[in-house]
């Protein structure tokens, strides 16, 4: 099926950088927020980050003006009824996503298909919640406009056509997506995390300093970032809530979460966003 109107439910970093990035390729879009404050603060924020563009001239003002014209915030789920496509991009809780599942059942066009960005928990009791054959994932990745890669979720009452079509609107946003089947953490998750985990541990048993493991994976391994680096910048509860959907799933021991990320969360100290977690931030 042709996708021209995508509806996405979610306002914070996820929804509106997948908001820009439809936009941008031509899409119809309608951002839903519960909130009226923050659908307008969402508009502002793509506004500025358009005219950033602007300013570095990587867009012309008619260009930026179209983006904007083709983006419309709402406060009511009921106006992603003419979507065709809608993703949705909240919490990371499940019996939540259930929920706007069910409603997003209830609300939109039987052909519509329903997507969700989740990272790491099982599409399919999303999918069972309302459409099943119409219903897979379509991940983005942080930050949406400027990461080339969308991991299609596959779940086991996924139809193909619904595979088809979330791919080629990925292809249709310029990304490069890959097809992966419904497992907690799919491709990048799955393979990322137990490694920051096992970072973790390094540091827990002295093995090395904080400073000497970041600097030995981004020296020996070329990564842009340290494993430490990188779970301040995810941050700490949100990896966590990851790992222990990893090993929820699996119960391999590799996957049990680290106790001092356990500790450092309990402790408040998840990272950049909080000023102190593996490094502290003045």
């Amino acid at each position: 099926m042709a996708v021209k109107r995508v509806g996405i439910v979610g306002s914070g970093i996820m929804g509106s950088g997948i908001a820009e990035v439809a936009a941008k390729a031509g899409f119809e879009v309608i951002l839903r927020s519960r909130q009226q404050n923050t659908a307008d603060q969402m508009m502002a924020g793509l506004e500025k980050s358009l005219g950033k563009q602007v300013d570095r001239g990587k867009l012309d003002a008619a260009e930026r003006d179209g983006v904007l014209g083709r983006v419309r915030a709402t406060t009511e789920l009921g106006e992603l009824s003419d979507c065709d496509l809608v993703i949705e991009s909240i919490v990371e809780d499940l019996p939540i996503k259930k929920h706007l599942f069910n409603e997003l059942d209830r609300v939109c066009n039987d052909n519509a298909i329903l997507a969700t960005n989740t990272s790491t928990l099982p599409v399919v009791e999303m999918a069972m919640e309302s459409r099943p054959d119409k219903v897979c994932g379509v991940h983005f990745f942080n930050p949406a406009p400027m990461m080339a890669l969308v991991e299609v979720v596959r779940c086991i009452t996924t139809s193909d056509e619904t595979v088809d079509t979330a791919r080629g609107f990925a292809e249709a946003c310029g990304k490069s997506p890959v097809l992966v089947r419904d497992q907690a953490g799919f491709i990048v998750n799955g393979l990322l995390f137990p490694y920051l985990n096992n970072a973790v541990k390094l540091l827990d048993a002295g093995v090395a300093t904080r400073e000497d493991i970041d600097t030995a994976m981004k020296g020996g391994c070329n990564f842009p970032m340290g494993p430490l680096e990188l779970l301040d910048l995810v941050g700490l509860d949100t990896s966590l809530a990851i790992i222990e959907a990893l090993y929820s799933e699996f119960r391999d021991p590799n996957y049990a979460p680290a106790p001092l990320l356990r500790r450092m969360v309990s402790a408040e100290r998840l990272g950049r966003k909080t000023g102190q977690g593996f490094y502290d931030y003045g």
